[in-house]
């Protein structure tokens, strides 16, 4: 065979495109770019929706194991601890009924001072349940997935709770499903009320990993003690007032601080939670704030109130002269020149 007839190109296995690291520097600069977009423009979100309702088949065919384990287990639950659950129940439901007459009299009693008082009731809010699903992907935040989304009517900062207190605020909301955001995360705050003593304060999660709340910027001499109810103020129109938030557990006090550092345990099942009420934002129903006045600065005051004080000033009053005194010729005005008199110095000219 002619030597001039041999290719030599090298085969396809030897055959390379960009280098790894070039590769890995596009991809990076494209992936940074992505996020920069969809922090700045949210140019994702509806591909989001979309992936959400995609994956949405997929999602309940992968939690059907885990449903028919648990349907499993608690067919064959032991009875002795069905029986113990009923004796809990019974003695629970013994105690609600115990408060049922005494919540009963104090809402009529609080239903009449209103009306004397011509008082507005409380905002009635929309409540729907909802079940956690799963937990979200990102182990730095504490936020799970609920099975109801906006098709189902739930809004956007709508807050949730379960029966013993607030568990969060909804911060994403899908067609079909949302994205809860709990108390306890780190970037989650929650304007509170001391039911002891009245003061209101922010409740902020725990920076450091545990599931509790922390009541910052409260003076170190601040009249808060252990054992402290904090409830939801209302201020905020995303809570309803009045719900139980959390109670106080740890306080510090230091001289080289102002500020005491508060440590508060969430009445609600902040952790573990399953079943939930989603509740309407309280802003909504309540009614809008006045547009501020266009009032003046106090220096534009003042300048407008001098210049009006100039302009209707008296006319000047002279002071009468003394009886000795002579009098004192005014000179005489000097007579304007009238155009009929310009001709006549142009003829004298």
């Amino acid at each position: 065979m002619p030597l001039g007839t041999l290719n030599h190109s090298p085969p396809p296995f030897f055959k390379q495109g960009a280098t790894p690291l070039n590769k890995l520097i596009f991809f990076g600069s494209l992936s940074i770019l992505m996020m920069f977009c969809d922090v700045r423009w949210q140019l994702t979100q509806p591909l989001r929706s979309v992936f959400s309702v995609a994956l949405a088949p997929i999602q309940w065919l992968a939690q059907q194991p885990s449903v028919i384990n648990e349907s499993i287990q608690d067919f064959f639950e032991n009875k002795s601890v069905a029986q113990q659950h009923e004796a809990i129940a019974k003695r629970a439901l013994l105690e609600q009924a115990l408060h049922a007459g005494q919540v009963d009299q104090l809402s009529l009693e609080n239903r009449q001072l209103r009306e004397l008082l011509n008082l507005k009731g409380r905002v009635s809010t929309k409540a729907q349940a909802a079940e956690a699903i799963y937990d979200a992907a990102d182990p730095f935040t504490r936020r799970v997935i609920l099975d109801k989304g906006s098709l189902s009517g739930v809004q956007l900062s709508s807050p949730i709770m379960d029966e013993q207190g607030v568990v969060g605020q909804i911060t994403r909301v899908y067609p079909l499903v949302s994205e809860a955001t709990l108390i306890i995360d780190r970037e989650h705050s929650i304007p509170v009320l001391n039911n002891r003593t009245g003061a209101r304060g922010v409740a902020f999660g725990e920076s450091g990993g545990a599931p509790l709340l922390e009541l910052r910027y409260m003076a170190a001499n601040s009249d808060i003690q252990e054992g402290d109810v904090l409830s939801t103020s209302g201020v905020d129109g995303v809570y309803p007032p009045g719900v139980p938030v959390a109670k106080v557990i740890k306080i510090e006090r230091s001289a080289d601080s102002m500020f005491a550092r508060i440590l508060c345990q969430p009445t609600g099942r902040a952790q573990g939670v399953r079943f939930v009420m989603v509740l309407d934002p309280v802003g909504f129903d309540l009614p809008k704030r006045p547009e501020p006045e266009n009032t003046k600065p106090i220096g534009a005051a003042k300048a407008g109130m001098s210049s009006a004080v100039s302009n209707t000033a008296p006319p000047s009053v002279k002071a009468p002269a003394p009886a000795n005194a002579s009098p004192t010729p005014s000179p005489a005005p000097s007579p304007a020149p009238s155009a009929a008199a310009e001709p006549k110095a142009e003829v004298k000219r």
